[in-house]
């Protein structure tokens, strides 16, 4: 499991994390909900090694991240950052074979080429392959990035926002591409999402922030609740059964 505890992150005298502590299960997918500022990216960024706690421990499976050496880290856990920029004039096969490094340190063996192979297939793009990301659409290159971290085979797989840039239908294939991730090849998928009914819908827990603190932390049925959710976004949100399915309306 992933074990998060008294973590803090602050910038000088102002805290923006913190202290917040709990625990994640292997297995399935759990969702990071929470508005604005709530200190969502900085968590998983913290898990994920990505930045450094100004106080806390995490750990992965026992091991812990911020001490443990880069190489197994990065073979027990993979994160696609919200942001992603590449300089160097790539195709979409070379960005995903990059996930391979901390397995090959960059000379790709047949298994390696074969975790490739099934990262561009799981995310539907084998005709975008030979395709550098500078002609791709935002969706073409975020699916791409996605694809990166699954070829990386990691047990753990944190992404914040992989919804970004995503239309409605690529959306709902993004999230059903990442259930099968968790239900088909054993993944704990821990991700960032801003659509409440998506992480109902997919998710088999959700853990709310705001202000810099953990608000919720539950299975769907659990967090599904008018009264959870309009403290937790701090708006009126209304719940509502449809085709068996919880879900939020908030739009007026």
């Amino acid at each position: 499991m992933i074990e998060f505890t008294d973590i803090r992150k602050a910038y000088g005298d102002d805290v923006v994390l913190g202290p917040v502590s709990g625990r994640i299960p292997a297995g399935g997918v759990t969702s990071l909900v929470g508005p604005n500022g709530a200190g969502k990216s900085t968590l998983l960024t913290i898990i994920g090694r990505l930045a450094e706690p100004t106080s806390g421990t995490v750990t992965v499976d026992g091991l812990d991240v911020h001490r443990a050496p880069s190489r197994d880290v990065a073979r027990t856990l993979s994160i696609l950052r919200q942001e992603n920029h590449f300089t160097a004039r790539v195709t979409v096969r070379e960005l995903v074979s990059f996930g391979r490094f901390p397995h090959c340190r960059g000379r790709l063996t047949q298994r390696d080429i074969a975790h490739v192979d099934d990262a561009l297939d799981f995310l539907h793009l084998g005709d975008l392959q030979h395709r550098y990301l500078d002609q791709l659409s935002g969706g073409q290159r975020q699916r791409a990035y996605v694809a990166m971290v699954l070829a990386q085979d990691t047990r753990y797989v944190l992404l914040d926002e992989p919804l970004n840039n995503l239309d409605m239908k690529h959306s709902v294939r993004m999230m059903s591409q990442l259930r099968r991730a968790a239900d088909e090849l054993g993944k704990t998928v821990v991700l960032i999402v801003h659509d409440i009914n998506f992480a109902a819908t997919y998710s088999d827990r959700i853990i709310a922030l705001r202000d810099g603190r953990v608000a919720a932390s539950d299975t769907v049925d659990a967090m599904m609740r008018a009264e959870v959710l309009s403290e937790v976004f701090d708006t009126p949100v209304q719940v509502h059964e449809v085709d068996g399915r919880r879900t939020a309306v908030y739009y007026r």
